[in-house]
């Protein structure tokens, strides 16, 4: 049965890791690197899903007729009504304009 060497490779690592030269520097700036991308990284992937979801909800548009929220262009892809703020033709008429409209409020008290 082999007995591990595993003192032998630490004591070369920290060997490395103290010397002051090329190899030990390479090593320090290797492990410094891969230690900033591995915390850096969720940082990174973060604000790019944080932009890329801020892009897609300025792309979404409810339907003005039925609610269903799209990126289509022109038709609502649920009930095919236009997108684009309009009313359809059939619930144009019961439309009417609040410009020219008074209401008339009485005022009926009861016993």
């Amino acid at each position: 049965m082999q007995r591990s060497n595993t003192w032998i490779w630490l004591l070369l690592l920290a060997l490395l890791l103290l010397a002051p030269g090329p190899a030990g520097r390479f090593l320090l700036d290797l492990v410094g690197g891969l230690t900033l991308l591995f915390l850096l990284l969720p940082l990174l992937l973060g604000a790019a899903g944080f932009v890329a979801w801020q892009v897609l909800q300025r792309r979404l548009r409810p339907c003005p007729a039925c609610g269903f929220t799209s990126t289509a262009p022109d038709l609502c892809p649920a009930c095919g009504s236009p997108l684009d703020g309009g009313a359809s033709p059939t619930s144009s008429q019961d439309q009417l304009d609040a410009s020219n409209i008074t209401i008339d409020v009485e005022v009926v008290e009861e016993d």
